[in-house]
């Protein structure tokens, strides 16, 4: 618990700053989110009430300090275009992101950690020179022309899977996983194939130690040194990646539930940046780094249970 604690101490002066620059450069982006609601002709007495509505007349310090005294009460504002509480719609809009991010996960580490214990344990054979060609492949192809290749031959040709929509999980599950299959993979894809080389590259290491030279003395079954003692300790490295990589992966949220029009909040977030709803850009860009806060503080928790020397303990 101390250690939850000094994590979360220690990364609230980085969501404040995070936050102070995300509102300065919204007010540098180009623009009137009153002209964008309005239009050019609309009436100056209405276009004003509605920048004093949303406080747009104030000055740049100022706004801040009080949508930050909002944030902290639980009040995030409201869409300069919907009217909707911007909590509301970060929300709704974070439980489909997570589903996919966690999908995503799975198909990453499916392919991930079998391809690079594999490729290690087979040391240049035919299967550790393919595996490396598939990973040099994963990290050379774009996110986005992934997604239009899925999408050109599973969906329109083959018919396969749907080229977008969304189901939750809770109302129907095998349908939910038929619509999520494509941006699962497209994410995936791209993930497996940087903790594919790690996995490799700490399984290397793993299986030249000491303590794997004994347990094969010892005349243990190569399965069970491999995935068993050299796996485990080679794990370690390879959560800090894949900790990074869900962090980064609110990036790639945004190029792929874009092509598929997935309602998360990576589309959201495009949704308000083009009708200039700095409201919800806001609250968005804060929830993405809250996620990122928390994914940082499970990594180091996972570290804890891989290794207790992490805990402190001797």
């Amino acid at each position: 618990m101390r250690m939850v604690l000094s994590r979360l101490a220690a990364l609230l002066p980085v969501l404040l700053g995070l936050c102070f620059l995300s509102f300065a450069l919204l007010s540098l982006v180009p623009g009137d989110p009153v002209t964008a609601l309005l239009g050019l002709e609309a009436d100056p007495a209405a276009a004003a009430a509605l920048r004093a509505k949303y406080a747009l007349d104030q000055p740049f310090l100022l706004r801040f300090v009080v949508w930050l005294g909002h944030v902290l009460i639980g009040d995030f504002g409201r869409s300069i275009q919907t009217g909707r509480p911007v909590l509301e719609m970060v929300l709704t809009a974070l439980v489909p992101t997570l589903q996919l991010g966690f999908c995503a996960l799975l198909v990453s580490l499916a392919i991930a950690i079998p391809a690079g214990v594999i490729s290690a344990s087979r040391r240049n054979s035919l299967a550790d020179f393919g595996a490396s060609l598939l990973a040099l492949f994963g990290l050379s192809l774009p996110s986005f022309w992934l997604a239009i290749l899925l999408v050109l031959f599973l969906s329109i040709r083959l018919s396969l899977f749907p080229a977008s929509g969304y189901v939750p999980f809770v109302t129907a599950p095998l349908e939910a996983l038929h619509h999520i299959a494509l941006p699962a993979l497209t994410l995936g894809v791209g993930m497996a194939a940087a903790t594919m080389r790690m996995s490799r590259a700490a399984m290397l290491e793993a299986l030249s130690a000491d303590y794997i030279r004994t347990a094969r003395a010892k005349g243990l079954p190569r399965r069970r040194v491999v995935w068993k003692h050299a796996l485990r300790n080679a794990l370690i490295p390879v959560v800090t990646l894949v900790g990074l990589q869900l962090g980064q992966l609110m990036g790639g949220v945004v190029v792929t539930e874009t092509v598929f029009a997935w309602p998360g909040i990576g589309k959201l977030t495009v949704d308000a940046i083009f009708a200039r709803d700095y409201p919800v850009v806001q609250g968005a860009i804060l929830a993405a780094a809250v996620l990122f806060v928390l994914i940082n503080l499970a990594t180091d928790m996972i570290y804890a249970v891989l290794d207790p020397r992490m805990r402190g303990t001797p």
